[in-house]
């Protein structure tokens, strides 16, 4: 038996015995099971005639001969034309005969009947399973309902030598999708692949295309599981969860997700004329699950009038979750058996949703009507609610209403499920949403909605709405949202043991990033001076592109970004060198501006440019809310007018092929969807969760999209990071490096020899011939150049230090270098193009060797291993000395203690204290760097001769209307240093008078002073 626990088979061992002892498990034979059609007859025929003794003894009165074979066969025609998965939870009807294939948990223990047939399932494990029609190939496990196989999965063992990702290949080259039990919704619904320490699954077998998600617990807020003091990392698929709570496969469990969490998503889309249509079979992630579960739980056992916070990052799949937990609170009952909520509301602003509930739904319960859309008037609401429709869906403005509303009718329970994710398409937020809360009716509000989109702040609303109406306990809130605000934390956290609110249910954005639904926008963030220095250093080195580039790099050297021209230039020039090539040619970019003004003068900088050019490959769109009237346009002019295109329109138009670049102030920074958005350029101070969401609007991948890039003309490296901390927690931040250390590795690859230039030679000729058109003798011929050379580096020592013997060339050091190579030029050709032909050939070569040389199990993953990062390390400490972690990693946002206490010490108030005065007064995120500009304001009048006259001969009264005109004048001569600041004191009356009133008293006093 010793020899054993290195083994598959022993894994597969403590699984099987797991599930039979304790899962609801029987044991299956392969015998069992019939290759020509994917199913295990007998099996089903036991369950049919088991369960349903009267519909077999009436389908056997009209068959009379051969009637499993019969059944059998009408069952299979039935899968062919609707799918597995709509026969098991809608069964199947012969010759007006209707036969269930399966049972799900009742709600309620009112129907004891229920609950008897949902023990009549027979759920069989079934190991080394010979599934081919012409062939020996085996599965590891299956496991099946009712005849009908499920899940197939497929195990490795570390010791063994392999891991999940040789399962991963082995369905992709090995397990041929043709086969019955691989044909996509007819048999097996979902494949996992497993080994001792991590899972992945798909429901779709599709060769190389195939898509694999990881099915993990995460760890440390990260990709991954957890150790086990007990035994496997990934136990909780068989045994039980660190909770306690019965594993995934186990009968419960797997019952529940086959009833409740699989749907089929279809997608129709048109490709030249023709209309298409896309299925995909979405099987839960594993925070899905758990969240819906937990929040199911918990709303069970404590009834309505909570509130909770579910902090998911973007990539965690928000919409089915909503979708899933929608329809579980819409049918939940109570330990007495009581329904725990009479209706369900879900409020978002994203179109898309309604009809993605409508269909999901339908495909748990087959009854028209459960979900109810609310997108008429204020008496389609009020019935709705009146009637107690299951599952309403409403927008974000409607909010206030269905509050009134609910609390015209006490006696009933609701559950409100807030979607952050909102289209935010709209300018002045704040303004707008009390314009919407204020509205006297619902019809007011539907106009309000039309003429203007709603920004990030409408989660503030929400909560204002909320707590103007007092708590309600007949209301429960399911609030989503990827960066909760310190006060949403507070009134939708769930306190901890010490008391702190905290959320609910945790995805992180590092553990999206790691799992790899979105990709990380900080890792090549660069700010201007860094940008600067970068293309100075590049241009001065006499390695790189010194003759061919140096055209194309030094306009760049001359520019400093002071106004609207030379910034312009610099981003245009850019991106055509640059960005324009990302994504395959398809990449756009965004220009995040400081105001409205800026918006529109850049509009008029970059059309300018672009014609005195002659470039005909990009196209500006441009967008703000309302009108913007100035020098050229006196009357004022709107988005509509630039652009030529309705509002709605815009997202459309950027995203066809005929526009490369969206000029935004202050829409489309939250909410907004475009994968093939890959730059950003910032000219806007940003802070806080204002910074995070606009960033992230670049984190959406799709093929082709390996990397995202950010320059900034105005935020320094250390404010963005802080911004980030606390929904972050893994900072990468690419910072200024010296370009000639890639010259340097070079040298240190090539002195290995493991890489000859001969086969990088014969690669790239291949590969950049090939690039488009790869045929399958010139992929076997680029193997053949790469193979050599993992050979040659399988004849390296591991490890660089071995005993007392250090070796200089070790596959440790070795790798190293590729790996900090490849991150170096990878970065460095975002700031610059290389046109360094060796380094090109080096770098893609390098890309493929790196993903066939031997891996270590797990090290590998989540080291660094790069001296780039070693030069960012000073940055991070930085950052961290201001953060506070608590033992899981939660970032502690600091409480509001004093919001809403009138300052009555403001006339005394030092003015270095504005900041914090504004900040609270107007819910802004000036930092006390800020109030420099205020000190440099207050010098200048102070020395103004004229004003300190009028202040020595007149009262304060009458020296106010002297000194408005002076202050202004002195803001508009330092415009250019905070820009935000000076916008805020032209847009915003109320912001003007209070820095005013400061200023004003502050100055007259010292001028009379001295």
């Amino acid at each position: 038996m010793a020899k054993g626990i290195h083994t598959e088979l022993t894994f597969e061992e403590a699984i099987e015995a797991s599930l039979l002892e304790t899962g609801g498990y029987t044991k299956g034979s392969s015998s069992d099971f019939d290759t020509e059609t994917g199913i295990f007859p007998s099996h089903v025929v036991d369950f049919l005639t088991t369960s349903q003794p009267l519909a077999w003894d009436k389908i056997s009165q009209i068959h009379t001969e051969d009637i499993a074979g019969k059944v059998t066969q009408r069952l299979l025609k039935e899968i062919d034309r609707r799918g597995a998965l709509d026969v098991i939870r809608n069964g199947f009807t012969d010759y007006g005969v209707k036969f269930k294939m399966a049972y799900f948990k009742p709600e309620s223990s009112l129907n004891p009947e229920a609950e008897d047939l949902y023990q009549k399932n027979l759920l069989t494990v079934t190991r080394q399973l010979y599934y081919e029609r012409k062939g020996k190939n085996s599965l590891d496990m299956v496991l099946s309902l009712n005849g009908l196989p499920i899940a197939t999965i497929e195990l490795k063992n570390q010791f063994s030598g392999q891991s999940v990702d040789n399962a991963k290949k082995q369905y992709v080259y090995d397990r041929e999708p043709t086969e019955p039990i691989f044909q996509f919704k007819k048999r097996a619904l979902v494949h996992f692949a497993v080994d001792t320490d991590e899972c992945y699954m798909t429901t779709r077998l599709n060769g190389k295309s195939t898509r694999y998600l990881p099915f993990n617990l995460g760890y440390n807020h990260g990709a991954g599981n957890p150790p086990n003091k007990d035994g496997y990392r990934t136990s909780y698929l068989w045994a039980h969860l660190p909770d306690g709570k019965p594993g995934v496969w186990t009968k419960d469990s797997f019952m529940d997700i086959i009833g409740k969490f699989l749907h089929l998503h279809a997608e129709e889309f048109e490709i030249n004329g023709v209309q298409k249509k896309k299925e995909t079979l979405i099987f839960p992630r594993f925070h899905q699950m758990d969240v819906v579960r937990r929040l199911t739980q918990d709303a069970r056992n404590n009834g309505a009038g909570k509130n909770y916070l579910i902090q998911h990052s973007a990539g965690s799949g928000k919409s089915n979750s909503i979708a899933w937990l929608s329809y579980r609170l819409s049918s939940l009952h109570d330990t007495a058996d009581e329904r725990v909520f009479d209706s369900v509301i879900v409020i978002t602003d994203r179109r898309v949703l309604d009809s993605q509930l409508q269909h999901t739904i339908y495909q748990f319960e087959h009854k028209d009507g459960v979900v109810q859309k609310i997108d008429k008037d204020s008496q389609q609401l009020a019935y709705a609610i009146g009637a107690g429709s299951n599952i309403i869906i409403t927008t974000l403005q409607k909010f206030p209403f269905i509050l009134d509303k609910i609390g015209e009718i006490p006696s009933r329970k609701y559950a409100v499920i807030i979607d952050e994710a909102h289209s935010s398409q709209g300018g002045e937020a704040t303004k707008k949403m009390k314009e919407v809360l204020s509205a006297k009716t619902l019809e007011e509000a539907e106009q309000l909605e039309l003429d203007s989109g709603l920004e990030d702040d409408a989660e503030d609303e929400i909560r204002k709405s909320m707590e103007a109406r007092g708590k309600q306990d007949n209301l429960s809130f399911f609030a989503f949202t990827a960066t909760p605000k310190t006060k949403t934390i507070e009134v939708f956290g769930t306190p901890n043991k010490e008391g702190k609110p905290k959320p609910f249910h945790l995805y992180s954005m590092k553990q999206a990033i790691e799992e790899g639904f979105i990709l990380d926008v900080l890792k090549n963030y660069t700010t201007y001076k860094t940008y600067f220095k970068l293309s100075k250093e590049i241009e001065e080195d006499p390695n790189v592109n010194k003759k061919q580039a140096s055209r194309a790099i030094g306009r760049f050297l001359s520019l400093h970004p002071h106004n609207l021209a030379q910034k312009t230039e610099v981003m245009v020039e850019h991106f055509r060198q640059v960005v324009a090539k990302k994504i395959g040619g398809q990449a756009k970019a965004m220009v995040v501006t400081s105001s409205r003004l800026h918006a529109v003068r850049y509009k008029e900088e970059f059309d300018r440019y672009i014609a005195d050019n002659g470039y005909k490959d990009i196209k500006t769109l441009v967008a703000f809310s309302g009108k913007v009237a100035y020098d050229t346009y006196p009357d004022g002019v709107t988005e509509v007018e630039l652009n030529g295109c309705k509002e709605r329109e815009l997202p459309k138009r950027f995203a066809s092929d005929e526009y490369q670049l969206l000029l935004v102030a202050d829409k489309y920074q939250t909410g907004f969807d475009q994968p093939l958005l890959h730059t950003m350029y910032v000219d806007k101070k940003l802070s806080g969760v204002k910074c995070v969401q606009t960033l992230s609007r670049l984190n959406r991948t799709c093929a082709g999209k390996e990397d995202t890039f950010i320059l900034d003309f105005v935020n320094e490296t250390e404010d963005i990071l802080n911004a980030f901390q606390p929904y972050y927690e893994l900072t990468t931040i690419e910072s200024t490096t010296d370009p000639n250390h890639l010259y340097d590795l070079k040298h240190e690859i090539e002195k290995a020899q493991i890489v000859w230039s001969s086969e990088v030679d014969n690669f790239c000729n291949i590969y950049f011939r090939s690039a488009k058109i790869l045929s399958v003798k010139d992929q076997g011929k680029l193997n053949a150049f790469i193979d050599p050379a993992v050979e040659r580096f399988k004849q390296l020592p591991e490890e660089t230090q071995q005993g007392d013997i250090v070796n200089e060339f070790s596959q440790e050091n070795f790798k190293h270098s590729l790996q900090t190579f490849t991150r170096m030029y990878s970065f460095l050709t975002q700031i610059m193009p290389f046109t360094d032909v060796d380094l090109e050939k080096l770098y893609t070569y390098a890309r493929f060797l790196l993903k066939k040389l031997p891996r270590k199990h797990q090290s590998d993953r989540f080291q660094l291993g790069d001296e780039v990062s070693l030069e960012y390390y000073r940055i991070q400490k930085v950052s961290e000395q201001n953060i506070v972690l608590e033992s899981q990693g939660e970032y502690q946002l600091e409480g509001s203690s004093e919001a809403g206490i009138r300052m009555t010490k403001e006339e005394q108030a030092a003015l270095s204290e504005i900041i914090t005065v504004i900040n609270k007064r107007f819910g802004t995120e000036f930092t006390a760097a800020d109030k420099l500009l205020f000190d440099q304001i207050e010098e200048d009048m102070v020395a103004d001769e004229r004003l300190a006259a009028q202040a020595k001969s007149n009262s304060i009264e009458n020296f106010k209307f002297g000194f408005k005109e002076a202050a202004l004048d002195k803001f508009i001569s330092r415009m250019d240093q905070n820009q935000d600041i000076f916008a805020r004191m032209m847009d915003d009356s109320d912001f003007n008078k209070l820095v005013m009133e400061y200023l004003l008293k502050k100055v007259y006093e010292r001028l009379n002073e001295s």
